[in-house]
């Protein structure tokens, strides 16, 4: 059974061989196809193959580099290209009769396979793989018969034991995992267009959802200055407030350029203390109606590199957010540390705090913790900043024990030196 155990031996590298090829093809191409990568690994299955082939006589090479050409004549169209390469590396075992078969028989299929290629890939998946199963198993038919006029003086048991189960099996299995694989493909990029999709959807919604409010208000009140009665005091009012409407329209339009765009428009140096006490003083209002006290423990010492109107935006969300958290008052504490290598900004609130679900779920698009009353702009566009300001961003949170931010920006004395 010695072409029989040579033919499994074969067939073990060559299922090893392809699971790493479809592993890197998949990890480098990104789900893209490429032909040039199968074809260098097919080359190198066809090359193991004549390496540990069977060779009972001078000449005569037994090893399942059918199944190479096969897989790449049918499925990547290839074929002629692999019939070369096996014509050039059974060159080097010499040029007698086996030579000269091996020629004319992979040439023949070369020429087979680009007739088959493109109708071959129109079937079924079912098809595709009964077809290259029946087609191996019709060559290796072929092969034992030719080989039946040769000299050799082999077991006819082992001989037609090996070429009608081994090749036909190996194919077969092949096939099965190659159509697998571009089964789990179709289906991940049928997913990611789908999520794209419902982005875009969402998108629509939250924007038709923030923008209309002021739009409509906005709308009405210059209905109402249409009237020619209108008292100058009342116009200056409603004027004032049709003002305050469409910039609120502005900053929701701005809240998703921030996020889609997050790149920096002014790179200059920002001191950390200074502009969070700036946007404490502008939020003071909103903590005094909250009954909030508002505690800070700020470094002397820090500063990091950004955009200043970004930084400031990125921290009123947060703690506004962090505010609103307790509306029946409580303690938010703001600390700054300083490092030689970093800066760090810690957020404290001691609000209602959030679920582990809703902590994995901060800074997705759309995702508001607020339900119904947010869209979840605000901690999207924490995110991009804090991204683009080459920040991190740590949250600790359980229900009703608050949450914690924790930003760490690089300082900026450090990465210019």
């Amino acid at each position: 059974m010695e072409i029989t155990s040579h033919y499994f031996f074969n067939l073990a590298l060559l299922t090893i061989i392809l699971f790493i090829s479809l592993v890197w093809i998949d990890r480098n191409v990104r789900l893209n196809y490429s032909k040039a990568a199968a074809f260098f690994c097919l080359t190198i299955m066809i090359w193991i193959c004549f390496l540990f082939s069977y060779q009972p006589e001078p000449g005569f090479l037994f090893d399942l580099r059918i199944i190479p050409v096969i897989l790449g004549g049918l499925y990547v169209g290839v074929g002629p290209h692999l019939a070369v390469v096996i014509v050039l590396l059974r060159m080097f075992y010499g040029v007698d009769a086996g030579f000269i078969f091996t020629s004319i028989e992979f040439l023949i299929l070369g020429v087979l396979f680009c007739y088959l290629h493109k109708k071959f890939l129109k079937v079924s998946p079912k098809k595709r793989i009964c077809f290259s199963v029946v087609l191996t198993t019709g060559i290796s038919l072929i092969t034992i018969i030719l080989l039946e006029f040769s000299p050799l003086a082999l077991n006819q048991f082992d001989l037609w034991l090996a070429m009608l189960l081994i090749p036909p099996l190996g194919v077969g299995m092949a096939a099965y995992i190659i159509e697998f694989v571009i089964k789990t493909i179709d289906m991940q990029s049928k997913l990611i267009k789908t999520e794209k999709l419902e982005a875009v959807e969402q998108m629509g919604a939250a924007i038709s959802h923030e923008i209309r409010n002021p739009l409509t208000a906005a709308i009405g009140f210059v209905q109402l200055l249409k009237e020619q009665t209108l008292p100058p005091q009342k116009r200056a009012e409603y004027l004032s407030i049709v003002q305050t409407e469409l910039e609120s329209a502005e900053r929701v339009i701005q809240n998703y350029l921030t996020f889609s765009k997050p790149a920096l428009e002014r790179i200059e140096d920002i001191n950390v203390k200074r502009e969070l006490s700036h946007v404490i003083s502008i939020l003071k209002p909103i903590a005094n109606q909250n009954s909030v006290e508002i505690i800070t423990n700020f470094s002397i010492l820090g500063t990091i590199e950004g955009d200043r109107q970004k930084f400031q935006q990125c921290f009123l969300n947060v703690i506004k957010n962090a505010i609103e958290s307790m509306p029946r008052g409580g303690q938010l504490y703001i600390n700054t540390t300083y490092s030689i290598s970093d800066i760090r900004i810690e957020i404290q609130d001691t609000g209602s705090g959030m679920s582990e679900d809703q902590l994995t779920r901060l800074g997705e698009p759309y995702y508001s913790t607020k339900g119904a009353k947010g869209t979840g702009l605000g901690m999207m566009v924490v995110f991009s900043i804090a991204r683009a300001m080459k920040g991190t961003i740590k949250v600790k949170s359980s229900v009703g024990n608050g949450t914690t931010f924790t930003f760490t920006f690089p300082n900026f004395h450090q990465s210019s030196s």
